[in-house]
This record gives structure tokens, C-alpha cells and sequence, in this order.
């Protein structure tokens, strides 16, 4: 067996990918097992080693001072009297607890720290990507980013430090405690005496610090989202020379932040500094009791010599075990703090036995559908609806008419709180979310681009498409021309080349047009565009129209618009005033009812419609 096989044997103990047991709990120590199942075989090895570790630690300890009693005793017979004692003092050093340590370390680093790390993170991620479209809107993305990775890095840390430092320690003390036991009962009440004191100063910071942490982490991430906010906002920044505002906002933040790390740090100072005190009462104690008992010849040289080195040893532990529970404890507040933004409940979930979405002609039906985003008003009521097989439905309404409404319950990213929606007589709500949206292709007015290459982003349509299908696709959507004249800060081209964050390093023409290419290769039998052309002019638009049309046969197609131009020819189009369907029929019939839609194609500029509300 190689080096190399050791170390992936040591790598593979835990699965980085293992699900979680459900949803994350909302209470410390249930979060914590939840976010540690599937490992505890590997930390239970990792502990034992580290456990003996500390035992090797008190029997250090005892053969120094079996070595010095065998010294002071001397005589001419010393090596050969002694040799058992001076071979297993040798390879207790050298051997046994070198090679204890190893294992547990491999188990520890190796086995523990790299995979944990991965199998939080990936549980963490995989329970927020599942949350619904709201939880993103009501907070940054930035905070929430930073919410995962301090989580799981406390947890690591966390275990990490107890299975090591804490166990390591507490095998020491019982160690240490049974060898005082040997030299004089005395020192067990003097050594229990002090840990008493020990422990007291714990119990009474700990907390303290744990909350003050907590604080501390709430105000970093604060600093993270309001900087994230707006860095990702820096064209509006700019345009409004609101640079000076941004930096304000930020230094705000920062000071907040400031004064919770000092608030943390004056108590840290406290509790350190009374640790010490206590540490350097332990020797003194110990060592000054002992040598009573030694003048009185209760105790040998080589007793003195063993308690005097463990009680220097515990004094030293003191203060790196204290900060390693400061740690634990300052990682706890962290884990709560990010366990709050993290474990709530997926307000959007499937049913019990869910099914998949079966499309077999694209029938879409809305039977007095209703929502309001749980006020009194907006959004859309009392919706009936039905739209046929391959019918090509527009929409048309001013800002605030519920059609955006409308599609967000097709998708489901929201349930419709009164009524239904169906497709070829299923509910939405009664099947899979991950299969209605599949079946489902969207192209929207602000179209999302990942900072990825532009490859990866049609792709995102269908992940096993081809090259050549990908191609394809971007050719149908006019984009193929200028994807091969891209590149990027690395020297990436073409189809390589990586498009920014949100797409920033194209136009928005250029970003619809890889959307539409992304639909066009996801090939789903229901499209819906949200005014997807309207980035476009209108020769890039008329260019691409004929694709549009292609791209459009056979499916069933819902189509948002205000420039009422790109609906004149679908078969039918209806209007939206408050949320409430109030004209249907086809482009020359609505214009010759002399209703909404004919106000709105009479006070068209460029075909656009002009709103009063916003949506």
C-alpha cells in the first residue's frame, strides 16, 4: 500500500456528499447533529487517539519520576536494575505516542476537517437553494453567502478543537488526577480544588463570550451584505455619483462591527487574565505541598519531581485550553447567529407523494386563481382562464395589472392562495416543483447570466446538450455572431469566454439574445416570455423575430409585452387592469372593441405602452 493509498483511505471515511436528515433544526445542539451525522465514526477514532494522546501525557509524567527515585537510589546494578524502566520511557517518547498522535491527527485532518467542511457546506447550500424566491428578496445575497461559509467553518472549528484540544485535555487531567492519587491524596484535593475554581471562571464567561460572538458575527455579516449591496448595485453608484453616500454606509457598518469585536475583546481580556492568575496558583500549591510532605518523608524526590512537572504542564494547558473553549464558545455564538438565517422551514415545498408533471398536449388552465402576496390588494383576483394546446396567449396590462403575477403562478413560485392552476388537468401544486419548471422555458426582461462562460450559460437549457446543439441554439437566437468576437480579462474567447457577474460585460440585447438561446436548447413544450425582446432595437428585434416564430411552433406560448407591435399576431391577447382579466380576443378584434387595449395602441410611442403605477 502506498503513501498515496493511505491518504485516500484516510479521505474516504466520510462522504462529503452525504444528504442531510431533513430539514436543518432551529436549536444549537440538534443543528449541530444534523450537520455532523454520517461522521461520527470517524471523530470517535479521531477522539480515542487523542484520549490516549492526553494519557501518555500523566504517564510521561510518572516514569520521570520513577527515572529520578532509580537515580537518587543509584548504585553499580543502576542499567541493569532499570533497563525496563528506561526501554519503555524511551519508546513511550519515540514510539507509542508519536504513532497515537499520528493516527489521530490523520483522523483529524485528513479524515475530519477537509470533509466535513464540504458535507456542511453542501448541506447548508442544498436547504437554502430550496427556499423560495422571497427568502432571497428579503435579504442580501452577499449576507447569506457568508452566513453559509461562517456556519460551516464554525462547525468545523468547533469539532475540530473539541475532539482535539478538549479531549486531548480532559484524558491529561484524569490522568494527572490518578497519578496525584498515587503520591498523596492531598494533592487530589488541592488539584480538584483548582479545577473547581477552573471550571467556575468558565461557567461564568463562556456564555458571556458566546453571546458578545454572536453579536460580533451579526454585524461582520452586515458589513459583508451592505458591501455586496453595493458592489453589485456600482453602475447605479456611479450614475448618481453616490460614491461618498456608499463609502458612508459602509463605514457605518464598519463601526458597528468595531465596537461588537471590542465588546468581545474587553471581556476576553478579563477572563484571560484571571486564568493566568489561576495557572500560576496551581505549581506554587502543588509544589509547596509537596515539598512539606517531602521534608516529612511522605513523598519521594522522584514523586516531587512528577507532581512538579504536571502541575507546570496543567498550568501551561490552562491557557490554551481556555482560549481553545473561548474559541468554542465565540464559534457557538457564530453557529446560532448563522442558524437563524439558514434553518427556516422552505416555504415552498412539495406535497407528500408529489408527482412528476406529465405534458402531453399544454393545456394551461386557471380556475379562479388568486393571490395577493398576503395583503388586501395586488397581484391578481378571481383569474379564470384557459389556454389551449399550442395557442399563442399575449398579455398586455399597465404596471401593476397582476401579469407578472400571473406567470410567477404558473412556475409556482408562488401557490395561488385561492383556486387553481393546471396543466393538462394537473395541479401545480399537487406535482414536483423541479419537474413543472422543466417543462417550462422562460425568457425574462431582466435576464440572469451566471459569471460564467457563455458556453455554460445556453447550456444551463439543457446540461447534456452537444456542442453542436448548443451552437445551433445560439445561432437561432442571432447570438452566435458576437459570441465568437467575446473575450474576457483572461484571454478566454468565443464560447469560452466568461460573461461577468450578472452578465455585466454585455449589452442587454446581448444577454437576451443568450437567454432566448438558453430556451431555445431547453426545448420545454410551454414558453413563457416576459418581455423578452425588450432590450432589443427593433432591427436586432425584427432579425430575430423569424426565430422567435420558430422557436414558438408547436408549444403552447404565454407572452408578456408592452411594445404591443411583437403581440399583433398571436392568436389571442388578453388584457389586465387590476389584477383581473377585463378583454380578450385577437389583435383587429380588440382594437375594433375600442376598449383598454385600444387606448393603449392609440397612446403608443414606439409601441410601447405608458404606465402610471409601478408594478
Amino acid at each position: 500500500m502506498t503513501l498515496t493509498d493511505v491518504k485516500h483511505w484516510f479521505a474516504g471515511r466520510i462522504d462529503p456528499e452525504a444528504p442531510a436528515d431533513g430539514p436543518p433544526p432551529n436549536q444549537l445542539g440538534r443543528f449541530m447533529l444534523w450537520a455532523l451525522k454520517g461522521c461520527w465514526p470517524a471523530l470517535s477514532l479521531a477522539a480515542l487517539g487523542f484520549a490516549v494522546g492526553g494519557f501518555f501525557e500523566a504517564l510521561v509524567m510518572y516514569l520521570l519520576g520513577q527515572i529520578v527515585d532509580a537515580t537518587v537510589a543509584g548504585g553499580a546494578g543502576f542499567w541493569a536494575e532499570n533497563a525496563w524502566l528506561l526501554i519503555l520511557s524511551a519508546a513511550t517518547l519515540v514510539l507509542f505516542r508519536p504513532v497515537f498522535f499520528a493516527l489521530a491527527t490523520a483522523f483529524q485532518s485528513i479524515t475530519v476537517m477537509p470533509n466535513l467542511f464540504a458535507q456542511v457546506m453542501s448541506r447548508l447550500n442544498r436547504h437554502t437553494l430550496g427556499q423560495s424566491v422571497t427568502f432571497f428578496d428579503d435579504d442580501f445575497a452577499g449576507r447569506i453567502a457568508q452566513k453559509q461559509m461562517q456556519t460551516a467553518n464554525s462547525i468545523v472549528s468547533v469539532t475540530q478543537e473539541t475532539v482535539n484540544a478538549i479531549t486531548f485535555a480532559v484524558s491529561a487531567v484524569l490522568g494527572m488526577l490518578v497519578l496525584s492519587g498515587l503520591v498523596d491524596y492531598g494533592m487530589v484535593a488541592i488539584l480538584l480544588l483548582w479545577l473547581a475554581g477552573y471550571v467556575f471562571l468558565l461557567r461564568y464567561y463562556l456564555p458571556r463570550i458566546r453571546v458578545r460572538s454572536a453579536a460580533r458575527a451579526a454585524a461582520r455579516a452586515g458589513v459583508t451584505g451592505q458591501i455586496v449591496d453595493t458592489i453589485t448595485n456600482i453602475k447605479t453608484v456611479k450614475l448618481f455619483a453616490h460614491d461618498e453616500h456608499e463609502d458612508r454606509a459602509a463605514l457605518d457598518s464598519i463601526e458597528r462591527f468595531r465596537w461588537k469585536a471590542v465588546d468581545w475583546a474587553a471581556l476576553a481580556v478579563w477572563f484571560r487574565f484571571l486564568l493566568i492568575v489561576l495557572a500560576g496558583v496551581l505549581p506554587v500549591a502543588m509544589l509547596g505541598y509537596g515539598l512539606l510532605r517531602w521534608n516529612a518523608g511522605a513523598v519521594t524526590t522522584g514523586d516531587l519531581a512528577a507532581v512538579g512537572a504536571m502541575s507546570i504542564r496543567l498550568s501551561q494547558m490552562t491557557g490554551w485550553v481556555s482560549w481553545t473553549l473561548m474559541g468554542i464558545y465565540g464559534d457557538l455564538g457564530e453557529i446560532e447567529d448563522g442558524m437563524r438565517t439558514l434553518s427556516p422551514a422552505h416555504a415552498m415545498t412539495d406535497k407528500p407523494g408529489a408527482t412528476d408533471l406529465r405534458v402531453t398536449a399544454g393545456e394551461i388552465t386557471f380556475d379562479a386563481a388568486g393571490f395577493a402576496y398576503g395583503r388586501q390588494a395586488g397581484g391578481i383576483q378571481d383569474v379564470t382562464l384557459t389556454i389551449k394546446p399550442g395557442e399563442k396567449l399575449g398579455i398586455v396590462g399597465a404596471s401593476g395589472a397582476g401579469k407578472s403575477t400571473l406567470v410567477s403562478l404558473l412556475i409556482r413560485l408562488y401557490d395561488a392562495e385561492t383556486g387553481a392552476i393546471r396543466i393538462d388537468g394537473q395541479n401545480v401544486s399537487d406535482v414536483t416543483q423541479e419537474s413543472l419548471r422543466r417543462h417550462i422555458g422562460m425568457v425574462t426582461q431582466e435576464t440572469a447570466m451566471f459569471n460564467r462562460s457563455a458556453r455554460e450559460n445556453i447550456r444551463y437549457g439543457r446540461p447534456d446538450a452537444s456542442e453542436e446543439e448548443i451552437i445551433a441554439a445560439a445561432e437561432k437566437a442571432e447570438a452566435h455572431e458576437f459570441i465568437t468576437d467575446l473575450r474576457d480579462h483572461m484571454g478566454r474567447k468565443g464560447y469560452d469566454a466568461h460573461l461577468g457577474e450578472r452578465g455585466v460585460k454585455l449589452s442587454g440585447g446581448q444577454r437576451q439574445r443568450i437567454a432566448l438561446a438558453r430556451a431555445i436548447l431547453k426545448d420545454a413544450p410551454i414558453l413563457v416570455l416576459d418581455e423578452a425582446t425588450s432590450a432589443l432595437d427593433s432591427e436586432v428585434e425584427a432579425s430575430i423575430q423569424s426565430a422567435l416564430e420558430r422557436v414558438m411552433e408547436g408549444k403552447t406560448v404565454l407572452a408578456i409585452a408592452h411594445r404591443l407591435s411583437t403581440l399583433s399576431e398571436m392568436d389571442r391577447i388578453i388584457v389586465m387592469d387590476q389584477g383581473q382579466v377585463v378583454e380578450e380576443g385577437t389583435h383587429d378584434n380588440l382594437l375594433a372593441q375600442g376598449g383598454l387595449y385600444a387606448q393603449y395602441w392609440n397612446r403608443q410611442s414606439g409601441g410601447f405602452i405608458r404606465t402610471e403605477a409601478a408594478e
